[in-house]
């Protein structure tokens, strides 16, 4: 061991940030723990830090009783009067063990006037090297201890906020990034699939959560959560920051495409323009640190439908038909913008949907149309109905034969031309007896298709092969089997 540990605590508490009581603290429970080892877990003992000397000093209680009990924690009262101890009957009397190799001369004073007593004979020699190895053992745990503790107290509060740090390794597809005073981690999870980085690289990420009990780095970064899209627009856009534009919402499909939608407080302040900047500077910025990646900024409407029609843009939309039920929007849009509103792979569909809220269906006006005719067909192939009143009924608000069979009588009956309630209740009758043929219909579908999945596959037809019409030659012609083999 250091023969003075002052210094050595000083500068380790000074390089680590650790507060110097800690440090003595370990030490002496390091002893205490390497003493218990060596001269027995019975043993009651105590380590106590002298500054003085700079060494931690180590001290044996044993408890002067009638009768031993215990060796090594009581002696008796005739014991320690033999070896010249003034004590009394439940007094503790306390040996101070010298294990140091400086001390040499006293633990050999002590051994020769306390030994047998003790139990402690050479107990230095081999003490001295084993509390050497716990303390440093012990040492090196309590300040990784009290960095991660630090690095925790220091990241906490930066959850949800964003980071930049130098790419220093890889492990198994993980990024370690180092953040000057720690250490960070990228799990694949969080990395964008067409990100690349190489050691040495700036990165900026979203601080995703500070992980206290991990083995590795506790703090756990992301390039992929939407937060880092918000924290970026706010560090470019100062309306942001000052909260003068908010973003309401936003979506992310890492590294293709995202959207945002943004509101005002301010009347004079467009939040889009706001957002875009001059000449698209400052939207471009954020493209920039995304690697590329599509933002469509969008204003925000507290009006669902009109949200919506934003969201989806840049495709125009001609109807909107609300399913509040549902939480679900029906957009019909002109035919030729059909794909754009849909997008690649169904791409701006789906981030219009995460960004509103909205489970959102895209028809094209020609589908709605056969749609509509389907329907219209279909109410006025009913009893008591025909194609004009069908008509009439579609346009009511009945667009279809379930809407029919859950009317309301008399509702329906001031449908004009109908012929009051009683053909109202025949025609939902009628409407409630082909949802059921319909039912039936589907079932029988369903289960023809089934017994023809069930059955056994056709073998395919062979040629004969033993002469037959050839004639009783042994191989059959040039003659392909689709072209007339029975």
């Amino acid at each position: 061991m250091q023969p003075n540990l002052n210094m050595v605590i000083d500068q380790v508490g000074k390089d680590k940030n650790i507060d110097r009581r800690i440090l003595v603290q370990t030490l002496e429970q390091a002893i205490l723990t390497a003493a218990k080892k060596t001269f027995g877990p019975h043993r009651e003992m105590e380590a106590q830090y002298n500054e003085d000397t700079g060494s931690v000093d180590l001290f044996l209680i044993v408890n002067v009783v009638e009768k031993v009990g215990t060796p090594g924690r009581e002696i008796s009262l005739q014991d320690a009067k033999a070896n010249g101890l003034d004590a009394e009957l439940g007094d503790e009397l306390l040996f101070q063990i010298f294990y140091r190799p400086e001390d040499s001369e006293k633990a050999e004073e002590q051994d020769e006037k306390f030994g047998d007593l003790l139990e402690l004979k050479n107990a230095y020699k081999n003490f001295g090297r084993i509390a050497a190895q716990t303390a440093k053992q012990v040492i090196y745990q309590r300040v990784r201890e009290a960095e991660r503790e630090n690095i925790f107290n220091e990241y906490k509060d930066r959850k949800g906020e964003l980071i930049t740090g130098i790419v220093r390794r890889f492990e198994r597809g993980n990024i370690i990034v180092d953040l000057g005073r720690a250490e960070a981690i990228l799990p694949v999870r969080e990395q964008v699939p067409r990100e690349s980085y190489r050691a040495g690289d700036r990165i900026v990420a979203y601080v995703l959560d500070i992980d206290k009990a991990a083995r590795g780095p506790q703090i756990i970064l992301s390039r992929t959560h939407k937060g880092l899209l918000e924290k970026l627009f706010e560090m470019e856009v100062p309306e942001i920051y000052e909260k003068i534009v908010r973003i309401e919402s936003s979506a992310r499909e890492p590294g293709a495409r995202a959207k945002i939608a943004v509101s005002s407080r301010d009347r004079d302040v467009d939040p889009v323009g706001a957002c875009v900047g001059m000449k698209g500077s400052r939207v471009q910025a954020v493209v920039q640190e995304l690697r590329g990646e599509k933002i469509d900024i969008v204003p925000y409407d507290e009006d669902p439908a009109r949200f919506v029609c934003n969201a989806i843009a840049p495709a125009e939309v001609s109807r909107v038909i609300i399913d509040a039920e549902g939480h679900r929007m029906e957009l019909v849009v002109p035919d030729d913008k059909l794909s754009l509103a849909i997008g690649k792979k169904g791409q701006n569909v789906r981030l219009a949907s995460q960004l509103t809220g909205w489970k959102i269906d895209i028809h094209s006006e020609s589908k709605i149309r056969e749609l509509e005719a389907q329907a219209k067909a279909a109410m006025a192939a009913l009893p008591d109905v025909g194609d004009d009143l069908a008509e009439t009924l579609f346009k009511l608000g009945w667009r279809s034969v379930p809407d029919l069979a859950e009317a309301v009588p008399e509702e329906l009956a001031a449908v004009p031309g109908l012929g009051g309630v009683d053909s109202a209740r025949r025609i939902i009758d009628s409407a409630r007896r082909w949802i059921d043929e319909e039912r039936q219909r589907q079932q029988a579908a369903r289960e023809e298709s089934q017994r023809r999945a069930s059955l056994p596959a056709e073998a395919p037809r062979q040629p004969p092969t033993d002469g037959g019409a050839l004639g009783g030659q042994g191989t059959p012609s040039d003659t392909s089997v689709d072209e007339g083999w029975t």
